[in-house]
This record gives C-alpha cells, sequence and structure tokens, in this order.
C-alpha cells in the first residue's frame, strides 16, 4: 500500500501546486511535468488499445467484411450533404488534434464533418506483392504485421501514428526513398468516395488523372477510403554504416554519391553543424556479426541522433547490425530531437531506465494540451519543416537554412522523384534526385521572426524548383504557392468532378495567409 500512498500524495501535490500557478503556467514552463505524469501513461494505453485492436481485428479477418458496408456508410454521408444543400464545404470528422500535423485545423468547426472509420489492414497479396489497407492505418501498425510474416514497405516513413491516408494526401518519405521515391511512388491503387458520393478506383491506367492528382491534394479531390501498396521481402537486420565528414563540400559530395548508389538500401545524413555531419548507409541481410547487434529501439537505449553524434564526437566510422524494425523507428523514441526540448532530461540514462518504456508522449495528445498560449509560442519560436529541393542545390540550400533559422540537427534524407504528372514533379522531363532537408527546433538565429525568415526560406525553395512539405506552417501567398507546385491538372479534376462546393482548393487548407 505504501506506493499507492506515496503516488497519491504526489499527485495531490502536483495538483496543489497546478492550482497555486495556473494551469497554463505549468503547461508553458514546466510542461515536462505534465508530459511525464500524465501524457506518457495515457499514450501508452492508448499504443496497447491500437495494437490489440489491430491484432484482433486482423486475426479475426473482420475488417474486409466490414469495408464494404462502412465505404457505403461515407456514401451515404455524402449523399445526405447534398440533400441539405451542398451549404458549407466537407472535410473528413477526424478531430485535429488527432493529426500529426502541428497546424491546428479550425475549418473542422465550419465544415460539414463526414465521419471515416477506416484504421484496418485489409488484405496482405504476397503473390502479387501488395497490401491493401484503409486510409487510417498507421506506420506502427503496418510494420508490425509485415515484418512479422517477412515481408515490409519499400517506403515506411519514420514515425509510429503517421497515417496511410495522411502519407498519400501529404507525403511521405524514408532513407529508402532514394531507390523507390516518395510513399505516394509505392502506391498502386487509390479508392475514393468522390463529391457527387459515387465510388472510384484510380490506377496509373485506370483513371490515371486522379491517380496522379491525389498525393499532395490534402482531401480537396475526394475521400480516400483504401489504397493498394507494394511491399518487398523484409531482412532481419540492417547493416548500418556510420562515416562522419567535415566540410561542407566534402559532405554534399559524400551525401550525393551514396544516394546515388542503388546498392544502399538506406541512405540518410545528420548534419550537426554547417561543416560536421554523419552520413549512414545501409543494406537490409538476415546475417548479423553478434558483437556489432545494436537493438537501438530497446527504451534503455540512447536516443538514435545522440548514439549517431557519438561518432562525430569521437572521430570515428562504425559498423552496426541494426533489427529492421528498430531501424525503421529509429527516431520515433525521440520524435527526432523534439523530445529534448519537451523533456529536457529525457535521454538521461536514469530516466531510460526507469521510464523510457512509456516514452514517446504521443503527438496528438501534446497537441490537444498545449494550450492557445503554448500553440503561439511554438508558431513564433519553434521551427518544424521539410523542404525538398534538388541534390545539385544541396551546399546553397544548407547555407540558406543555416543563416536564415540556424536550427540543428538537420535531417538529410534523398528521394528520386520521377517525372509525373500532378502537383509535384521535377522541372525537366527525366526524374531527378532531390533531398529531403528537415529543420526541427528552437532558431538561434538572431531576431528569428518566424513570418519573415520562413518567407525568405519558401521564396528560396521556389527559385530552386522544390518544394515545401504541406503538414507544417505555410506562409505563401496563393500565387506563390501555385508558382511552387504545378496545379493544372489539380485544377483540371476539382473543376470536371464537381469539387469547388464539395471541398476547399488544397491552398486554403494549408496556408496561414487563408486561414487568417
Amino acid at each position: 500500500m505504501e506506493p499507492a500512498v506515496s503516488l497519491a500524495v504526489c499527485a495531490l501535490l502536483f495538483l496543489l501546486w497546478v492550482r497555486v500557478k495556473g494551469l497554463e503556467f505549468v503547461l508553458i514552463h514546466q510542461r515536462w511535468v505534465f508530459v511525464c505524469l500524465f501524457l506518457l501513461p495515457l499514450s501508452l494505453i492508448f499504443d496497447i488499445y491500437y495494437y490489440v485492436r489491430a491484432w484482433v481485428v486482423f486475426k479475426l479477418s473482420s475488417a474486409p467484411r466490414l469495408h464494404g458496408q462502412r465505404v457505403r456508410d461515407i456514401q451515404k454521408q455524402v449523399q445526405e450533404w447534398k440533400e441539405q444543400g451542398s451549404k458549407t464545404f466537407m472535410c473528413t470528422g477526424r478531430p485535429g488534434w488527432l493529426t500529426v500535423s502541428l497546424r491546428v485545423g479550425k475549418y473542422k468547426k465550419t465544415h460539414k464533418n463526414i465521419m471515416i472509420n477506416l484504421m484496418d489492414i485489409l488484405e496482405v497479396d504476397t503473390k502479387k506483392q501488395i497490401v491493401r489497407v484503409e486510409p487510417l492505418v498507421t506506420m506502427g501498425q503496418v510494420t508490425a504485421l509485415l515484418t512479422s510474416i517477412g515481408w515490409t514497405l519499400p517506403v515506411l516513413p519514420e514515425l509510429d501514428d503517421l497515417t496511410v491516408g495522411g502519407l498519400i494526401m501529404g507525403t511521405g518519405i524514408e532513407s529508402s526513398s532514394h531507390k523507390y521515391g516518395l510513399f505516394q511512388h509505392i502506391c498502386t491503387a487509390y479508392e475514393l468516395v468522390l463529391a457527387d458520393g459515387s465510388f472510384v478506383r484510380c490506377t496509373p491506367s485506370e483513371n490515371s488523372d486522379l491517380f496522379y492528382a491525389v498525393p499532395w491534394s490534402c482531401g480537396t479531390l475526394g475521400f480516400l477510403v483504401a489504397a493498394e501498396i507494394r511491399i518487398i521481402p523484409a531482412k532481419k537486420y540492417v547493416r548500418l554504416r556510420f562515416e562522419p565528414v567535415r566540410g561542407l563540400e566534402a559532405i554534399c559530395d559524400k551525401f550525393t554519391r551514396e544516394s546515388q548508389r542503388l546498392e544502399n538500401h538506406f541512405v540518410e545524413g545528420l548534419l550537426y553543424s554547417l561543416d560536421e555531419a554523419v552520413i549512414m548507409t545501409g543494406v537490409m541481410t538476415d546475417q548479423a556479426e553478434p558483437s556489432k547487434l545494436n537493438s537501438i529501439g530497446n527504451y534503455y537505449k540512447p536516443w538514435f541522433f545522440k548514439h549517431v553524434e557519438n561518432y562525430l564526437k569521437t572521430n570515428r566510422e562504425g559498423l552496426e547490425y541494426i533489427p529492421l524494425r528498430h531501424y525503421y523507428h529509429r527516431h520515433t523514441r525521440s520524435i527526432f530531437w523534439e523530445l529534448q526540448d519537451i523533456i529536457p532530461f529525457g535521454n538521461n540514462p536514469v530516466f531510460r531506465y526507469l521510464f523510457g518504456w512509456m516514452v514517446p508522449p504521443k503527438i496528438s495528445l501534446l497537441k490537444l494540451t498545449q494550450g492557445e498560449t503554448l500553440r503561439k509560442l511554438y508558431e513564433q519560436h519553434h521551427v518544424v519543416q521539410d523542404m525538398l529541393v534538388p541534390m545539385k542545390c544541396l551546399s546553397q540550400a544548407v547555407h540558406t537554412f543555416h543563416n536564415d533559422i540556424h536550427v540543428y540537427p538537420i535531417w538529410l534524407c534523398p528521394f528520386i522523384l520521377p517525372s509525373q504528372p500532378g502537383l509535384v514533379h521535377p522541372k525537366g522531363d527525366e526524374a531527378e534526385l532531390y533531398v529531403d532537408i528537415g529543420a526541427y527546433g528552437e532558431p538561434r538565429v538572431k531576431h528569428f521572426e518566424a513570418r519573415s525568415c520562413m518567407r525568405q526560406l519558401e521564396k528560396f525553395v521556389r527559385s530552386v524548383h522544390g518544394f515545401q512539405m504541406l503538414y507544417a506552417d505555410c506562409y505563401m501567398s496563393r500565387e506563390e504557392f501555385w508558382e511552387m507546385f504545378d496545379g493544372s491538372l489539380y485544377h483540371r479534376l476539382r473543376e470536371r468532378l464537381g469539387c469547388q462546393d464539395a471541398f476547399p482548393e488544397v491552398y486554403d487548407k494549408i496556408c496561414k495567409a487563408a486561414r487568417h
């Protein structure tokens, strides 16, 4: 009974402290207390529930049987919206705080919410090498199932809570993207409910215009109800080589060369300063040297970006064998390096061994509890951005990031961008190698002002025919937005499918200038 009494006393003292100081003060200045005492246990309960549910549904095969009825229910909701006069735009009824994007979607309160309860893996066909899934299936679900039966996605984006629908309607990338492209490029079919309530299936050869227009459209062409995605055989481990590199020219040269080598299954760079980086290259394998096996996903292990930094600090190369699923979610526990700003002592060995099994807190719960004051502080003093630029512009881009926002570490992830129709494609007619530059953290540039600094960065990205990921805050005008993205096919389809009165334009859902 004594531990329970002690815990109750601590909880009571905490509540008294909150009452004296005020909840907003605690959430802003001592947020780690709230996160550790409440959000970590609650996040664990969420994870257990969804894991058990996914396992039961798949074992009972109830999802395929119920899928058709769920789609018909969505069609019925759209028909009812039409019968009621189509007075407002439609959007998914999923609460905004559940999304991984840090942006708060205020349109949820003014648009017609269409409830979409589609969160199951429908089928794994190893002969056709296809997995068919509903849009709310997460990457955590996918890796747990596929790796257990010896398969994986060619591109499996990092964070557990990322959904298939979000990765298609937005975008997704991983360190294998130099071989396979973005998440949309491993998809072979989409199934949607359109503005008139009809159901349509699209592939590169069937309704191909819609197939190529859906990615990056953010739910403004229809409601995604299922997707078919390529799968490939998985192996047990990733043989990962760590190589510290100094000097920006040497970093860019090394990173470009490794990204062009298709024998590398994975390529990733972590830039710790303007001229210091660790370049990592990996190959899937079934064999491992026991002395070099490193299960980095274990809760008590150091955060991955800190582990990588040790190779830079000690100026040594390294070779490790990492279990495949651990590799895929190597940045999940520390939410890349964002968790260090929330729990400053989170990588301390004592904390990892005692509480690391509950980490990370759900991003959705962090959003739900941040409050308006904290949200505005984050917006003004915190950067979460991914900019996609041609690889040939990497050195120039890194200098621009350094001068405009000065956030480190910076994530470097290469990808091949095919020349296909849609919102995003290379400037020429040939596929081109691009790089995702991810900046997450508190800017250290003097006199940082979010709007002006980000507009300056966006201007640079447009100038090199790059693209901004749409999950983040976007400050562009409508004209600038459509200068960055090719809207020709998108707008043609919106007119043809009657989307103008059914869904907002993607710019109006994404950009701050349209929401203020």
